[in-house]
């Protein structure tokens, strides 16, 4: 997950821009434990938007997550420990853990149950297509040998190779292939890509552990130490006289529906740099040969990115040309209108406008609309007929595409995410986080100076250590 690509804090969702549901209307193919209704579920997420809870320091935060009774799984259904897998088969990540999984299962047995829940990303083109395989394979109860597949062969995902290891496996080809032919399986997907990323599964991989949310390709021991908690818990229960097979609703009962937003923290920096790619015509604010660069990778339908917008107009006035502003686009999957928000943006910034309609969008950000930014663009003074025509070619999708495909290369999870000089700040931080590590770098790039680097290689230098 997609934060940090392996290193999350357990129990804490890092980067506190947590994606929300914009309403929960795909009805399930099965019945669901604990499930909202629909409009109770649109509301909750609509006040989580406006309002998110906030953690406190060492707080350990439970959900309440539902699956319904198509969703594959492992184990007895009495188990002690529910674990809830929230992933996506072109994850690097989702494949890097999956020797975890299968270690948890074989040292817990009968005390854990794993149930799998797709969280195609929208920058992996073929990771929709391959859960929908997966589940064509599942109707037929082959998912667990399908699903080995696709991790199996991660580079090689297409709809040839589908049916090759549908054939592989003994699959009825004609079923298989109509299932994929009419997408009979996409709605259950996306039903389970609200749900999760509603409570806070804004990246992949994810798990709930009895409502627990652990983020990221976690080593073994991390995980070992939230089963142990649970299975704890869930002895003390069981003495309260909680029958097994109602154990799991139990212990998510309470649980929170929307995601939480960390406690206020130092930012998590690894200790060395990652350097990201500047496109010649990325928006940007400030001098090209600033002391400190920040890359902000950005999704205009995340409340969490609009929140941060004035603390980073704080570090711009008050470092001034010692820091340069670099916008990227990361639309997430599951905000529906990022994407036509973030070309809008790109439209207006081919006219010369970006930052105006970049304010714009974050100002009237549940109002994101084709109508609306024709509007904003009539009211920053755009040539229409350009925009309009920018707008209706898509000319600028394959650049969005490649920005979030940068994204996930450098360790970009969620938003907003920040790169300074290479460092990555994650989430919505408070001014004094971003201030103490830029404060590190400008004293790090005075000292390049010294060497005698000129201002212009600056930045990659300090970056890619070139």
């Amino acid at each position: 997950m997609a934060k940090n690509t392996g290193s999350i804090a357990v129990a804490l969702v890092v980067g506190a821009a947590i994606g929300f549901a914009a309403g929960y209307s795909v009805k399930p193919r099965g019945k669901d434990t604990q499930a909202p209704s629909a409009p109770a579920a649109a509301r909750q997420a609509d006040r989580a938007q406006a309002r998110p809870a906030a953690a406190d320091a060492g707080e350990v935060v439970y959900y309440n997550v539902p699956f319904d009774d198509f969703q594959p799984t492992k184990g007895p259904k009495d188990a002690k420990v529910t674990i809830i897998e929230v992933s996506d088969f072109e994850c690097p990540f989702c494949n890097r853990v999956q020797p975890t999984v299968k270690q948890i299962l074989e040292t817990y047995k009968d005390d854990v149950r794993l149930v799998w829940a797709n969280n195609p990303l929208g920058f992996h083109p073929n990771a929709m297509p391959a859960a929908e395989a997966a589940y064509a394979a599942h109707e037929q109860g082959k998912f667990w040998e399908m699903h080995d597949k696709l991790f199996a062969n991660q580079r090689q995902l297409s709809r040839e190779n589908f049916e090759k290891w549908a054939e592989e496996l003994g699959l009825d080809m004609k079923k298989f292939r109509e299932a994929l032919d009419s997408g009979k399986f996409r709605e259950q997907i996306q039903k389970e890509q609200r749900l999760y990323t509603s409570r806070g599964a804004r990246g992949t991989p994810a798990f709930f552990i009895n409502g627990r949310l652990v983020s990221g390709a976690q080593p073994f021991e991390n995980f070992k130490r939230v089963i142990d908690e649970e299975l704890q818990r869930a002895d003390e229960e069981l003495k309260k006289g909680t029958p097994r097979d109602k154990l799991y609703a139990k212990l998510i009962e309470g649980g929170r529906t929307a995601p939480v937003a960390p406690a206020v923290q130092r930012p998590e920096v690894p200790s060395k740099p990652v350097y990201v790619e500047i496109p010649e015509n990325a928006p940007s604010k400030g001098p090209k040969d600033a002391k400190v660069t920040i890359v902000a990778f950005s999704d205009f339908e995340c409340p969490f990115c609009a929140r941060v917008t004035p603390t980073i107009e704080q570090i711009l006035n008050t470092y001034g040309n010692d820091v340069r502003l670099v916008f990227r686009h990361l639309p997430l999957s599951f905000h529906r209108n990022a994407k036509s928000a973030a070309e809008a943006a790109m439209a207006a910034h081919e006219q010369g406008k970006f930052w105006e309609m970049h304010d714009k969008l974050f100002a009237n950000q549940r109002q994101l609309s084709r109508e609306n930014y024709e509007k904003w663009a009539q009211e920053i003074g755009l040539d229409m007929k350009k925009f309009r025509a920018a707008l209706d070619s898509g000319k600028f999708s394959d650049y969005i595409d490649r920005d979030a495909a940068d994204a996930n290369k450098v360790g970009a999870r969620g938003t907003p995410a920040f790169f300074i000089n290479g460092r990555l700040v994650s989430g919505a931080q408070p001014f004094e986080n971003f201030k103490r590590v830029i404060d590190e770098e400008l004293k790090r790039a005075d000292e390049e100076l010294k060497k005698g680097t000129p201002k212009s290689q600056l930045y990659r230098k300090l970056a890619a250590g070139d």
